[in-house]
Protein backbone atom coordinates (compact mmCIF):
# COMPACT_ATOMS: atom_id res chain seq x y z
CA UNK A 1 0.00 0.00 0.00
CA UNK A 2 1.31 3.33 -1.06
CA UNK A 3 0.28 6.36 1.27
CA UNK A 4 0.34 9.75 0.64
CA UNK A 5 1.72 11.82 3.86
CA UNK A 6 -0.10 15.21 4.16
CA UNK A 7 1.74 17.43 6.78
CA UNK A 8 0.37 21.79 6.31
CA UNK A 9 2.48 23.39 8.80
CA UNK A 10 1.36 26.74 9.81
CA UNK A 11 3.07 28.29 6.38
CA UNK A 12 4.57 25.33 4.71
CA UNK A 13 3.09 21.87 3.00
CA UNK A 14 5.15 18.64 3.08
CA UNK A 15 3.86 16.09 0.81
CA UNK A 16 5.44 12.44 0.91
CA UNK A 17 4.14 9.08 -0.50
CA UNK A 18 5.87 6.00 1.54
CA UNK A 19 5.63 2.51 0.31
CA UNK A 20 4.28 -0.29 2.44
CA UNK A 21 7.65 -0.72 4.16
CA UNK A 22 7.69 2.96 4.92
CA UNK A 23 10.03 3.95 2.68
CA UNK A 24 9.81 7.23 0.87
CA UNK A 25 9.23 7.00 -2.99
CA UNK A 26 8.81 11.22 -3.57
CA UNK A 27 8.58 14.13 -1.48
CA UNK A 28 8.38 17.51 -1.91
CA UNK A 29 8.03 20.38 0.49
CA UNK A 30 5.98 23.71 -0.41
CA UNK A 31 7.91 26.23 1.37
CA UNK A 32 4.88 28.93 1.40
CA UNK A 33 1.75 27.64 0.94
CA UNK A 34 -1.32 29.67 1.11
CA UNK A 35 -3.84 27.01 2.22
CA UNK A 36 -7.34 28.00 0.78
CA UNK A 37 -7.75 27.82 -2.86
CA UNK A 38 -3.90 26.99 -3.15
CA UNK A 39 -5.00 23.23 -4.51
CA UNK A 40 -1.47 23.58 -7.31
CA UNK A 41 1.26 22.35 -5.68
CA UNK A 42 -1.38 19.53 -4.30
CA UNK A 43 -2.33 18.18 -7.95
CA UNK A 44 1.41 18.87 -9.32
CA UNK A 45 3.14 16.45 -6.97
CA UNK A 46 0.45 13.80 -7.24
CA UNK A 47 0.80 14.52 -11.37
CA UNK A 48 4.40 13.29 -10.75
CA UNK A 49 4.52 10.99 -7.53
CA UNK A 50 2.68 7.83 -8.90
CA UNK A 51 -0.40 6.07 -7.96
CA UNK A 52 -1.64 6.28 -4.39
CA UNK A 53 -4.11 3.96 -2.17
CA UNK A 54 -4.80 5.94 1.13
CA UNK A 55 -3.76 9.20 2.58
CA UNK A 56 -2.80 10.11 5.84
CA UNK A 57 -3.51 13.64 7.14
CA UNK A 58 -1.68 15.20 9.96
CA UNK A 59 -4.56 17.51 12.10
CA UNK A 60 -3.18 18.97 15.42
CA UNK A 61 -6.38 19.01 17.72
CA UNK A 62 -9.05 16.11 17.49
CA UNK A 63 -10.69 17.59 20.38
CA UNK A 64 -12.33 15.59 22.70
CA UNK A 65 -14.35 13.52 19.90
CA UNK A 66 -11.34 11.85 18.17
CA UNK A 67 -8.90 10.54 20.66
CA UNK A 68 -7.25 8.27 17.79
CA UNK A 69 -6.80 8.40 13.80
CA UNK A 70 -10.11 8.02 11.75
CA UNK A 71 -11.24 7.50 8.37
CA UNK A 72 -12.32 10.78 7.04
CA UNK A 73 -15.84 11.80 6.39
CA UNK A 74 -17.89 14.60 5.63
CA UNK A 75 -19.41 14.50 9.37
CA UNK A 76 -15.84 14.26 10.79
CA UNK A 77 -14.67 17.32 8.65
CA UNK A 78 -17.44 19.04 9.93
CA UNK A 79 -16.69 18.51 13.94
CA UNK A 80 -12.88 19.46 13.17
CA UNK A 81 -14.06 22.92 11.31
CA UNK A 82 -16.27 23.25 14.47
CA UNK A 83 -13.01 23.07 16.95
CA UNK A 84 -10.92 24.82 14.85
CA UNK A 85 -10.50 27.89 17.14
CA UNK A 86 -8.48 25.33 19.24
CA UNK A 87 -5.35 25.16 17.18
CA UNK A 88 -5.85 28.32 14.37
CA UNK A 89 -2.40 28.12 13.29
CA UNK A 90 -3.18 24.62 11.75
CA UNK A 91 -6.44 22.98 11.91
CA UNK A 92 -7.70 25.06 9.32
CA UNK A 93 -4.26 24.67 7.13
CA UNK A 94 -5.17 21.00 7.78
CA UNK A 95 -8.63 20.91 6.33
CA UNK A 96 -8.14 23.33 3.55
CA UNK A 97 -5.15 20.36 2.47
CA UNK A 98 -7.89 17.64 2.92
CA UNK A 99 -9.98 19.03 0.27
CA UNK A 100 -7.66 19.70 -2.51
CA UNK A 101 -6.16 16.10 -1.64
CA UNK A 102 -10.14 15.24 -2.23
CA UNK A 103 -10.24 16.84 -4.96
CA UNK A 104 -7.45 15.37 -6.37
CA UNK A 105 -8.16 11.68 -5.13
CA UNK A 106 -12.08 11.23 -5.10
CA UNK A 107 -12.39 7.93 -3.98
CA UNK A 108 -9.51 7.61 -2.13
CA UNK A 109 -9.41 6.53 1.44
CA UNK A 110 -8.03 9.39 3.65
CA UNK A 111 -7.57 9.19 7.56
CA UNK A 112 -6.57 12.23 9.98
CA UNK A 113 -4.02 11.89 12.31
CA UNK A 114 -4.05 13.58 15.73
CA UNK A 115 -1.58 15.49 17.44
CA UNK A 116 -3.63 14.62 20.41
CA UNK A 117 -3.39 11.09 20.41
CA UNK A 118 -0.50 10.29 22.05
CA UNK A 119 -1.82 12.14 25.25
CA UNK A 120 -5.20 11.23 24.99
CA UNK A 121 -4.60 8.51 27.90
CA UNK A 122 -2.94 11.18 30.61
CA UNK A 123 -4.23 10.27 33.71
CA UNK A 124 -6.67 12.58 35.40
CA UNK A 125 -4.04 14.40 37.46
CA UNK A 126 -2.68 15.88 34.45
CA UNK A 127 -4.94 16.41 32.47
CA UNK A 128 -7.56 18.12 34.63
CA UNK A 129 -7.55 22.06 35.22
CA UNK A 130 -8.71 23.27 38.88
CA UNK A 131 -11.27 24.69 37.42
CA UNK A 132 -15.04 24.90 38.47
CA UNK A 133 -15.73 21.11 37.76
CA UNK A 134 -19.24 22.30 35.68
CA UNK A 135 -16.89 24.67 33.18
CA UNK A 136 -14.57 21.29 33.06
CA UNK A 137 -17.66 19.09 32.11
CA UNK A 138 -19.31 21.63 30.16
CA UNK A 139 -16.53 22.72 27.45
CA UNK A 140 -14.70 19.72 28.03
CA UNK A 141 -12.04 21.76 29.12
CA UNK A 142 -8.60 19.24 29.91
CA UNK A 143 -4.34 19.38 28.79
CA UNK A 144 -4.65 17.83 25.34
CA UNK A 145 -0.94 17.99 24.60
CA UNK A 146 -0.55 18.50 21.17
CA UNK A 147 3.30 17.17 18.83
CA UNK A 148 1.92 13.80 19.60
CA UNK A 149 3.10 11.91 16.06
CA UNK A 150 6.66 13.49 16.83
CA UNK A 151 7.02 12.21 20.15
CA UNK A 152 5.13 8.85 19.19
CA UNK A 153 7.98 8.48 16.60
CA UNK A 154 10.76 9.91 18.77
CA UNK A 155 10.41 7.91 21.77
CA UNK A 156 10.21 4.47 19.71
CA UNK A 157 12.79 5.43 17.69
CA UNK A 158 15.24 6.57 20.92
CA UNK A 159 14.52 3.14 22.16
CA UNK A 160 15.62 1.34 19.37
CA UNK A 161 18.73 3.36 19.33
CA UNK A 162 19.69 2.42 22.74
CA UNK A 163 18.58 -1.02 22.62
CA UNK A 164 15.94 -1.03 25.33
CA UNK A 165 12.45 -1.86 25.17
CA UNK A 166 9.57 1.06 24.58
CA UNK A 167 8.31 0.01 27.57
CA UNK A 168 11.54 -0.37 29.99
CA UNK A 169 12.97 3.73 30.26
CA UNK A 170 11.54 6.30 31.95
CA UNK A 171 11.75 8.98 29.36
CA UNK A 172 11.70 12.84 28.62
CA UNK A 173 10.98 13.42 24.94
CA UNK A 174 11.75 16.93 23.57
CA UNK A 175 10.18 18.02 20.20
CA UNK A 176 12.17 21.60 19.81
CA UNK A 177 11.15 23.42 16.60
CA UNK A 178 8.99 26.64 15.55
CA UNK A 179 6.65 24.92 18.14
CA UNK A 180 8.01 22.72 21.27
CA UNK A 181 6.77 21.14 23.85
CA UNK A 182 7.97 17.66 26.27
CA UNK A 183 6.02 14.34 27.31
CA UNK A 184 7.12 12.30 29.95
CA UNK A 185 6.68 8.70 29.18
CA UNK A 186 6.69 5.65 31.50
CA UNK A 187 5.93 2.53 30.15
CA UNK A 188 5.49 3.00 26.91
CA UNK A 189 2.57 5.98 27.71
CA UNK A 190 2.64 9.59 27.78
CA UNK A 191 1.70 10.50 31.59
CA UNK A 192 2.58 14.39 31.17
CA UNK A 193 3.58 17.12 28.73
CA UNK A 194 3.30 21.04 28.55
CA UNK A 195 1.22 21.96 26.32
CA UNK A 196 -2.50 22.27 27.26
CA UNK A 197 -5.64 22.93 25.93
CA UNK A 198 -4.46 24.93 23.06
CA UNK A 199 -0.73 24.93 21.88
CA UNK A 200 0.28 27.57 23.52
CA UNK A 201 1.02 26.58 26.87
CA UNK A 202 4.18 25.14 28.11
CA UNK A 203 7.81 26.14 26.43
CA UNK A 204 9.16 29.38 25.44
CA UNK A 205 8.42 29.25 21.33
CA UNK A 206 9.25 31.06 18.18
CA UNK A 207 6.45 33.29 18.30
CA UNK A 208 4.51 31.91 21.14
CA UNK A 209 5.48 33.00 24.65
CA UNK A 210 4.88 29.21 26.34
CA UNK A 211 2.97 29.58 29.53
CA UNK A 212 1.76 32.28 30.89
CA UNK A 213 0.33 34.05 34.47
CA UNK A 214 -3.34 34.22 33.50
CA UNK A 215 -4.21 37.26 35.85
CA UNK A 216 -1.06 38.92 33.41
CA UNK A 217 -3.79 38.27 30.44
CA UNK A 218 -6.50 39.65 32.25
CA UNK A 219 -4.77 42.37 33.36
CA UNK A 220 -3.72 43.38 29.90
CA UNK A 221 -7.21 43.19 28.31
CA UNK A 222 -8.61 45.11 31.63
CA UNK A 223 -5.87 47.67 32.26
CA UNK A 224 -3.74 47.55 28.99
CA UNK A 225 -6.56 48.34 26.86
CA UNK A 226 -5.21 45.43 24.69
CA UNK A 227 -8.41 44.66 22.34
CA UNK A 228 -8.51 41.04 22.18
CA UNK A 229 -8.25 40.45 18.36
CA UNK A 230 -4.67 42.33 19.20
CA UNK A 231 -3.85 40.14 22.01
CA UNK A 232 -4.49 37.00 20.13
CA UNK A 233 -2.25 37.95 17.72
CA UNK A 234 0.55 38.86 19.45
CA UNK A 235 0.30 35.91 21.93
CA UNK A 236 0.49 33.68 18.29
CA UNK A 237 2.51 36.02 16.12
CA UNK A 238 4.74 38.11 18.05
CA UNK A 239 5.74 36.69 21.06
CA UNK A 240 8.85 34.19 22.01
CA UNK A 241 12.37 34.46 20.98
CA UNK A 242 10.86 36.76 18.06
CA UNK A 243 9.25 38.95 20.55
CA UNK A 244 12.32 39.21 23.10
CA UNK A 245 14.87 39.99 20.16
CA UNK A 246 13.33 41.89 17.37
CA UNK A 247 14.47 38.75 14.81
CA UNK A 248 12.43 36.29 12.81
CA UNK A 249 12.00 33.98 16.23
CA UNK A 250 13.75 31.25 14.47
CA UNK A 251 16.64 30.64 17.09
CA UNK A 252 19.80 30.06 15.00
CA UNK A 253 19.37 34.03 13.80
CA UNK A 254 18.95 34.28 18.27
CA UNK A 255 21.47 32.20 18.35
CA UNK A 256 23.86 34.07 15.86
CA UNK A 257 22.74 37.65 17.42
CA UNK A 258 24.32 36.19 20.76
CA UNK A 259 27.10 35.25 19.07
CA UNK A 260 27.69 39.12 17.70
CA UNK A 261 27.33 40.21 21.28
CA UNK A 262 23.50 41.26 21.10
CA UNK A 263 21.78 41.52 24.62
CA UNK A 264 18.62 40.68 23.45
CA UNK A 265 19.42 37.59 21.83
CA UNK A 266 21.27 36.89 24.88
CA UNK A 267 19.02 37.63 27.55
CA UNK A 268 16.49 35.10 24.89
CA UNK A 269 18.66 32.49 24.97
CA UNK A 270 18.62 31.97 28.62
CA UNK A 271 15.01 32.55 28.77
CA UNK A 272 14.49 29.88 26.36
CA UNK A 273 17.03 27.24 28.42
CA UNK A 274 15.28 28.45 31.54
CA UNK A 275 12.00 26.81 30.77
CA UNK A 276 13.29 24.42 28.84
CA UNK A 277 15.45 22.88 31.85
CA UNK A 278 12.74 23.80 34.02
CA UNK A 279 10.19 21.75 32.38
CA UNK A 280 12.45 18.91 31.71
CA UNK A 281 12.91 18.16 35.68
CA UNK A 282 9.31 18.87 36.33
CA UNK A 283 8.42 15.75 33.26
CA UNK A 284 11.10 13.96 34.80
CA UNK A 285 8.97 14.14 38.17
CA UNK A 286 6.01 12.55 36.46
CA UNK A 287 7.83 10.14 35.14
CA UNK A 288 9.86 9.45 38.44
CA UNK A 289 12.84 9.74 37.45
CA UNK A 290 14.95 9.83 33.91
CA UNK A 291 16.58 7.46 31.72
CA UNK A 292 16.68 8.24 28.22
CA UNK A 293 16.40 12.10 27.14
CA UNK A 294 15.46 12.47 23.48
CA UNK A 295 15.99 15.61 21.32
CA UNK A 296 14.05 15.86 18.13
CA UNK A 297 12.25 18.39 15.90
CA UNK A 298 14.54 21.18 13.88
CA UNK A 299 16.61 22.71 17.38
CA UNK A 300 16.53 19.25 19.05
CA UNK A 301 18.57 17.98 16.24
CA UNK A 302 20.80 20.83 15.09
CA UNK A 303 20.98 23.17 18.00
CA UNK A 304 24.21 21.66 19.56
CA UNK A 305 24.41 25.03 21.51
CA UNK A 306 21.29 24.37 23.51
CA UNK A 307 21.64 20.81 24.07
CA UNK A 308 24.95 21.58 25.64
CA UNK A 309 23.40 24.30 27.96
CA UNK A 310 20.17 22.17 28.84
CA UNK A 311 22.71 18.96 29.53
CA UNK A 312 25.02 21.65 32.08
CA UNK A 313 21.93 22.59 33.91
CA UNK A 314 20.94 19.14 34.44
CA UNK A 315 23.71 17.61 35.54
CA UNK A 316 22.32 16.70 39.03
CA UNK A 317 19.99 14.40 37.40
CA UNK A 318 22.67 12.42 35.60
CA UNK A 319 22.29 14.15 32.09
CA UNK A 320 25.97 14.30 30.70
CA UNK A 321 26.84 14.63 27.12
CA UNK A 322 30.48 14.00 24.56
CA UNK A 323 31.28 16.87 23.53
CA UNK A 324 32.45 15.93 19.91
CA UNK A 325 29.26 14.02 19.43
CA UNK A 326 26.97 16.73 20.28
CA UNK A 327 28.59 19.01 18.28
CA UNK A 328 28.85 16.36 15.15
CA UNK A 329 25.52 14.66 15.77
CA UNK A 330 22.06 16.05 13.62
CA UNK A 331 20.59 12.78 12.82
CA UNK A 332 19.56 9.81 14.54
CA UNK A 333 22.65 9.23 17.25
CA UNK A 334 23.72 8.54 20.93
CA UNK A 335 25.08 11.75 21.95
CA UNK A 336 25.72 10.63 25.95
CA UNK A 337 28.83 11.23 28.03
CA UNK A 338 30.81 8.09 28.96
CA UNK A 339 28.85 7.11 31.99
CA UNK A 340 26.30 9.17 32.18
CA UNK A 341 23.30 7.89 34.19
CA UNK A 342 20.55 9.48 32.09
CA UNK A 343 21.23 8.26 28.14
CA UNK A 344 20.93 11.39 25.57
CA UNK A 345 19.56 10.85 22.26
CA UNK A 346 19.14 12.83 19.11
CA UNK A 347 16.12 11.42 16.61
CA UNK A 348 15.55 12.64 13.38
CA UNK A 349 11.82 14.21 13.63
CA UNK A 350 9.83 11.97 11.11
CA UNK A 351 6.00 12.34 12.18
CA UNK A 352 5.75 10.88 8.08
CA UNK A 353 6.33 7.39 9.39
CA UNK A 354 4.31 7.87 12.05
CA UNK A 355 1.18 8.50 10.21
CA UNK A 356 1.96 6.01 7.96
CA UNK A 357 1.83 3.52 10.81
CA UNK A 358 -1.27 4.76 12.25
CA UNK A 359 -3.04 4.67 8.54
CA UNK A 360 -1.75 1.07 7.73
CA UNK A 361 -3.30 -0.13 10.91
CA UNK A 362 -6.57 2.07 10.14
CA UNK A 363 -6.63 0.58 6.99
CA UNK A 364 -5.82 -2.73 8.11
CA UNK A 365 -2.73 -2.42 5.56
CA UNK A 366 -0.04 -3.39 7.16
CA UNK A 367 1.84 -6.32 5.55
CA UNK A 368 2.69 -9.37 7.31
Amino acid sequence: MRVLVVNAGSSSLKLAVLDATGDVVAARTVERWEGEGDAEPVAAFLGECGPVDAVGHRVVHGGPRYSGPVVLEPMVVSYLWSISHLAPLHNPRALHGVRAVGDALPGVPQVVCFDTTFHAGLPPEAHTYALPREWNERWQLRRYGFHGLSHAYAVRRATEIVARKPHQPRIVSCHLGAGASLAAVRDGVSVDTTMGFTPLAGLVMNTRPGTLDPGLVLWLLEHGSVPEPELADVLEHHSGLKGLTGTSGDLRDVLAGRADGDADCALAVDVYVHRLVREIAAMAASTGGLDLLVMTGGVGEHAWQVRAEVAERLAWLGVALDDGRNRATTADGDISGDGAGVRTVVVTSREDLEIHRQVLDVLGGRPD
